[in-house]
This record gives C-alpha cells, structure tokens and sequence, in this order.
C-alpha cells in the first residue's frame, strides 16, 4: 500500500512540474510576441509618468483596433530599424484639423477641453494642420516641455511607425499598474 501511495505522489509532483512549465512557457511566448518592455527616458509625460520607470507594450493592441484620442502609444519617427522609441499621448485623428491658438488646442475647430496648462509654443500647430489618412498628432502630457507633433523632428505620426499601446507599469515594482488611456 504504501508503494502505491508513493507513485501517487510522484505522478503528482510530474504533474504540478508540468503544470507550471507549460505556464512558464506560456507567458514567455506571450511576452515575447505580444509585448515589449520600454523605459521612460525623458519628462516629457510627468506628471503622468515619471522619468526611469519601466513598462510593457501592447503591440496587439492595433493590429485589432484603431488608435483611440487619450491612448498612450510607443512609436518610432521612422523606419531605421534602430530608431529610438518615443512615449506620446495621441490628441488627433486621421482627417482632423488640429491647430494650437492662444495656448489652446483645437479639433476641427472646436477647443478640446484638457487639465493641462496652456500651450506656450505651437510650432508647427500654429498653422492649421489636416492630418493624413492613418495619421496620428501626438502630445507629452508635459505639454510645455516635450518633443512632440508640434516640431518637424517629430511630425504627425503614421500609423505604421506605432509599436503599440502603453499597457502595464511593471518598475518600479511598488507601482506597478496598467496604464489608464
């Protein structure tokens, strides 16, 4: 009897291993073909996100949607397969009209309500701009101290160019948390 209770067990402990194997390879496959981890290199984003802090991407997310207003997204300015990734939060669609006046963003013609500060440099924004089918104008939520649609360097992003959508704060640890936008 007790050689039966011993097989039992060992049968169990195969299984648990097994278990937790196949879950491990799971996520690993999960991780490596649906997300990707990017860190937060500039201050463009604060307060909303901070400086050094460590996330996971999304990169599915627009393969069965469209970007959305509010979404945080991860793109790269071009095709050069080392291009830097930049962290935005898109403010316009494809086909809109966005233009910046008196410190104020407008859609369409139409001031888009926001809890940010006024807009102390326009730039390319300060002349109406239509954007493009599949293209997208990008903001940091540091609206005074980012690098974003408004200057030529940046420009209206194509849809293309996004690697994905901010998903999950995954360091530092303490805060981890999905990504609300």
């Amino acid at each position: 009897m007790k050689k039966k209770f011993e097989i039992k067990d060992k049968k169990a402990a195969l299984m648990w291993v097994f278990e937790i194997a196949v879950v491990l390879l799971l996520a690993a496959v999960v991780s490596i073909f649906f997300c990707q981890s990017v860190v937060m290199q500039e201050g463009s984003m604060e307060p909303t996100l901070k400086t050094g802090q460590e996330f996971l991407i999304n990169k599915v997310s627009y393969k069965l949607g469209e970007p959305k207003r509010g979404d945080i997204i991860v793109f790269k300015k071009d095709a050069k397969e080392h291009s830097s990734l930049h962290i935005k939060r898109i403010v316009g669609l494809p086909g809109e009209k966005i233009q910046i006046k008196d410190g104020v963003l407008y859609i369409d013609g139409n001031a888009y309500k926001e809890e940010y500060p006024q807009i102390s440099n326009p730039g390319l924004a300060e002349q109406q701009i239509t954007l493009g089918k599949n293209e997208y104008f990008v903001l940091g939520d540091n609206r005074n101290n980012s690098e974003d649609s408004r200057f030529a360097e940046v420009g209206n992003v194509k849809l293309k160019y996004i690697e994905g959508k901010l998903w999950l704060r995954i360091h530092p640890l303490k805060e981890l948390a999905l990504i609300a936008g």
